[in-house]
């Protein structure tokens, strides 16, 4: 049997950047910390360690805790995963006994820092993320500057779809060819790469339904029966039909159309929007079928995200663009700076290496 095949190309929402840039010319140019939504109790079995790390991922963390304390693995957790080439802050837990104290800083390296070690009376669970906080830098700017600009406001003012990141899917789209080749039996992964796989086939449905809706320019805009996504907060809510209520809570950018988070259960939205996510799971029948064999629920995500704290200065001189912003947990940065600027790696709006059969 051929080996499945799948484009990472999208459609732009607000039309082909004016310009290109390079990115990550550094791990400094990418500067991450991740924000929890709550604070240490002060007490309890479990250490939170807040982290700085340079040029290594979150596994290896994982692992240089492991060894630092003498916890297994499966015993320490983390709220999200960060980028390995980049600087970021993240936290992480370990179960300690109390009154068994650590010297956490006596672990740091060259590439790890130990900001803050703090007791705390549970386990960080995934997910457990407000938001992060961005600073990039964006250099070798060139192009059509005032276009840069103009753009630029156009984001700060009608937000970006909110695409899972190409870092979901490995390169060249490897986890999801993973993960066909996992629903199809030909393998059983660990359950790490087994929990990779299924968010990467998840993310690959809804990033196909929001392209459909930019071709179409409902992403932002609303369709009838649409599921909504309260701005700021974790709740959802249906409408039937499109008003002008509606209309001017989605410019205000209060709510957005959410797409689904593939699994077994009923799709939440109805009319038209059902009808195009139907018609989108059912050319990726063996993603869609794969995901609610394994027992993951119907769940929604908002197709459009908007930064908060939203700032940019750009350098003739250098030729450098720093932005500076917040995202609410879940969402790629990437996704935002492929509407300003085509970077090195960039597939979108070029000839595809790889082809998805349900395009």
């Amino acid at each position: 049997m051929d080996e499945p095949t799948y484009s990472l190309a999208l459609p732009y929402a607000l039309g082909l950047p004016p310009v290109s840039a390079v990115f990550k010319a550094g791990a400094e140019d990418f500067i991450v910390d991740e924000c929890l939504p709550f604070t240490a109790t002060g007490e309890g079995e479990h250490v939170l360690l807040h982290i700085r790390k340079t040029g290594l991922n979150t596994q290896d963390v994982v692992k240089l805790i492991a060894r630092f304390s003498g916890a297994k693995e499966r015993d320490i957790s983390y709220a999200g995963l960060k980028d390995k080439h980049a600087v970021t802050s993240q936290w992480f837990s370990v179960q300690q006994p109390i009154g068994k104290e650590l010297p956490w800083r006596a672990m740091a390296t060259a590439q790890l820092t130990i900001l803050e070690s703090l007791r705390h009376s549970r386990k960080l669970r995934r997910g457990a993320v407000s938001h992060n906080r961005f600073v990039i830098k964006l250099r070798q700017v060139q192009g059509d500057i005032p276009a840069l600009l103009q753009r630029l406001a156009r984001v700060a003012e009608q937000g970006v779809p909110n695409y899972f990141g190409s870092q979901r899917f490995g390169v060249n789209g490897k986890n999801i060819i993973q993960a066909q080749r996992m629903f199809t039996g030909e393998i059983e992964p660990r359950r790490f790469e087994r929990g990779m796989y299924l968010s990467a086939a998840r993310a690959w449905i809804f990033n196909q339904v929001l392209a459909v809706r930019i071709v179409d320019h409902s992403w932002n805009q609303g369709m009838d029966g649409d599921v909504f996504w309260l701005e700021g907060t974790k709740r959802f809510f249906r409408s039937t039909v499109m008003d002008e209520e509606l209309r001017r809570r989605l410019a205000q950018l209060d709510i957005h159309p959410t797409g689904p988070l593939w699994g077994k259960g009923e799709l939440a939205t109805q009319g038209k929007t059902r009808e195009l996510e139907m018609s989108v799971m059912t050319k990726r029948t063996t993603l869609a079928q794969g995901l609610e064999n394994r027992g993951l629920e119907q769940d929604r995500r908002a197709l459009r995200i908007t930064p908060q704290h939203f700032r940019y200065s750009y350098s003739q001189e250098q030729q450098q663009l720093k932005l500076e912003f917040e995202l609410p947990a879940g969402g790629y940065a990437t996704s935002l700076l492929r509407e300003i600027a085509i970077t090195a790696g960039d597939v979108s709006g070029r000839e595809p290496e790889l082809i998805d059969e349900g395009l």
